[in-house]
């Protein structure tokens, strides 16, 4: 009481420890929301690029190894050299061998996130996705994960509740789904928030105990973060931060470039004498000899019979000459599965019909149609192979049921 009687309100004890404290916990939360947001649109970020990557550039990767191939496989015919003819081997080995993980990786989200109707029904083209989801959706995704996120929250209830939802802003962000992330913010704006009570006796130990551990989560995500720009994407991506898609454009240009490259020199190649005048063999069969003066150089696809996709009859035989993982992942519905590595010992399996051969890009098919006409059979290479099969809408198949892709 004062003198006149009153009774007074205690002053509350102020503990200036307490209070930096406090602020230090702050603005190491602020620090730590601030880098979790900053690798989460990282992780979409290189997501999301590597699914242009393999959309824009994954035709062209795929024809220049191809060529690779054919080109160590034209030189060593012509040379009979042992080096050569190993180089040829390891250059075919890797075209046979070497998965297309993007599209693997990207086949399985997809398939995860369909209902089996969906499954069953025929897909569509997916529409060539932006690298980094737009301004606006950048900022929503950072007010909703600053207010929403689970290490917010002391209750074990509160913080599922919100890992649940930060789950469902994580999607709406990947897809780059402005709309989606503005009503969820409408949505958690309306929603009760648990907090800690300051002022408790223990308010300290908990201080010190939230300290460490957002120092441990920040060094945690540091770590994440350098690691994410050190893959094959990330560094790609970190080369252009401001504009990935002109990296793109400009990554597409160079393999188009090298493409044509070793495009003239397989024609040089194939049109080229043999050592000693003779002529050489190419995958078994007979290169041509140089032209008389005056002729003009074929290309490897005019010296044998080719097929656009869409000329290729709904009954015509398709012969597929690709690698078992690759057929299984997605081939044209009721094609023969031959491999090219087993053709020669399995000539009886086919049918007295005009041939279609097929392989990934033109390549490996284009070798074995070459071939079939040296030996009297009539044949032709499906042009652009199951990449441009699959760009021109006919039917695939998979192995296991599951959606198909051309691997």
């Amino acid at each position: 009481m004062d003198e006149r009687g009153d009774v007074q309100t205690p002053v509350p004890w102020f503990d200036p420890e307490t209070a930096m404290l406090e602020e230090r916990v702050a603005a190491t939360e602020l620090a730590w929301l601030t880098l979790d947001v900053d690798v989460a649109t990282l992780r979409v970020e290189i997501d999301n690029f590597a699914l242009v990557h393999h959309q824009r550039l994954g035709p062209l990767y795929a024809r220049l190894d191809e060529l690779e191939a054919l080109v160590a496989e034209a030189r060593a015919a012509r040379t009979g050299d042992p080096e050569d003819l190993r180089r040829a081997a390891e250059a075919r080995q890797v075209v046979a061998e070497l998965p297309d993980l993007d599209a693997l990786f990207d086949s399985v989200r997809q398939a995860e996130r369909q209902s089996p109707d969906e499954r069953r029904a025929p897909a569509e083209p997916e529409p060539v996705r932006r690298v980094r989801p737009g301004k606006e959706a950048q900022r929503l995704y950072r007010e909703l994960a600053r207010a929403a996120h689970p290490d917010l929250a002391q209750d074990p209830a509160e913080q599922e509740r919100r890992s649940v939802f930060i789950a469902r802003a994580n999607e709406a962000y990947g897809r780059g789904d402005a709309e989606a992330l503005r009503a969820l913010a409408e949505e958690w704006s309306t929603a009760p928030e648990a907090a800690p009570l300051p002022g408790a006796p223990e308010r300290g130990e908990w201080l010190h105990q939230r300290l460490a551990w957002l120092t441990a989560r920040i060094g945690e995500l540091a770590a994440e973060r350098v690691r994410l720009e050190s893959t094959a994407m990330g560094s790609l991506l970190v080369m252009a931060p401001g504009d990935p898609e002109q990296l793109l454009a400009e990554l597409a240009d160079q393999l188009l470039a090298g493409a044509a490259e070793r495009q003239r020199e397989l024609e040089g190649l194939l049109g080229a004498p043999a050592p000693n005048g003779g002529r050489g063999r190419h995958n078994g069969a007979a290169v041509p000899p140089r032209p008389e003066p005056g002729q003009e150089t074929p290309s490897m696809f005019q010296q044998i019979p080719t097929a656009p996709v869409e000329t290729v009859p709904a009954e015509a035989v398709l012969i597929d000459v690709r690698e078992q993982d690759e057929w299984d992942a997605g081939h044209a519905a009721g094609a023969l599965h031959i491999p090219m590595s087993q053709f020669t010992a399995r000539l009886d399996e086919l049918p007295d019909a005009p041939l279609y051969v097929v392989c990934r890009v033109g390549g490996r098919s284009a070798q074995v149609v070459q071939y079939l006409v040296a030996n009297g059979r009539e044949a032709f290479n499906v042009d652009g192979g199951m990449f441009a099969w699959e760009q021109a809408g006919r039917p695939l198949v998979s192995g296991s049921g599951a959606e198909a892709f051309v691997l």
